[in-house]
């Protein structure tokens, strides 16, 4: 038989390792329990700040963490850039770095749950901001994929009326497409994105329930901002802007 002195030394680091690994594994769970409790409380206050309508105060809140891998974290940071982005104090070159920005964390929230409608709806209108930058064919062919996405968001959230309307947009900016840009998009893509005002109107009165709608004399700002209704809070200057229309 071997030195017992040396038996007895080897079972005592093996119930020390035993015991170093339970000790770092309730170590762990607790951090990851405390990491989640600090994300709880910082979407709490995103969302008071959202609702309050301090739209730069909550990007100054957001972009501390900028490197989350969280995707709420991150989507709620996507629409806080493009927020800011919206602001009239906001200079033309702010403005295109902010849209961009706000879809690489609308990307980013994308990669990390893809089971959130808030995530792809973001995205979609993100990525739409974009097309403002990049000229007609990049934003055909990104009207295949923010219908795609925003179709998921409504598959995700069926009671989600932001994005149902916001496919009703799609769906009326398609139909009414001028005779000129439908010729670019036929000579560009051999099938063009299109749609009907039947289409546009069904998903109007899912998201409405019927009510009448506003002329969208600005396809921009109704796309993204028309109010459920009129009382509805206004929470960005933008919304403040589609409230106030004629």
């Amino acid at each position: 038989m071997g030195n017992p002195g040396t038996f007895k030394r080897g079972l005592l680091l093996s119930a020390l390792s035993y015991l170093g690994f339970e000790t770092y594994q309730v170590i762990s769970q607790a951090a990851v329990v405390h990491a989640a409790a600090k994300v709880e409380e910082i979407l709490e206050q995103a969302d008071y700040l959202y609702e309050s309508g301090e739209t730069e105060k909550l990007y100054q809140l957001l972009t501390q963490y900028k490197e989350s891998e969280d995707a709420e974290l991150l989507w709620r940071l996507a629409r806080a850039s493009r927020d800011v982005a919206q602001l009239s104090r906001t200079s033309e070159e702010e403005k295109k770095l902010l849209v961009y920005e706000a879809l690489e964390y609308a990307k980013r929230a994308l990669e990390k749950n893809e089971s959130h409608f808030a995530v792809h709806k973001w995205y979609a209108i993100c990525l739409s901001d974009v097309g403002d930058y990049e000229g007609i064919k990049a934003k055909i062919a990104n009207a295949y994929i923010i219908k795609e996405h925003f179709e998921k968001a409504i598959e995700l959230n069926p009671k989600d009326a932001t994005s149902i309307h916001l496919m009703g947009i799609w769906c009326y900016t398609f139909a009414e497409m001028p005779w000129y840009q439908r010729r670019i998009a036929e000579m560009l893509f051999a099938t063009p994105p299109s749609s009907t005002y039947e289409k546009a109107l069904g998903y109007f009165h899912r998201a409405e329930q019927g009510k009448t709608y506003l002329k969208l004399h600005n396809k921009k700002l109704a796309a993204f901002w028309l109010m459920k209704a009129k009382d509805y809070p206004a929470h960005t200057e933008e919304d403040k802007q589609v409230k106030h229309l004629p």
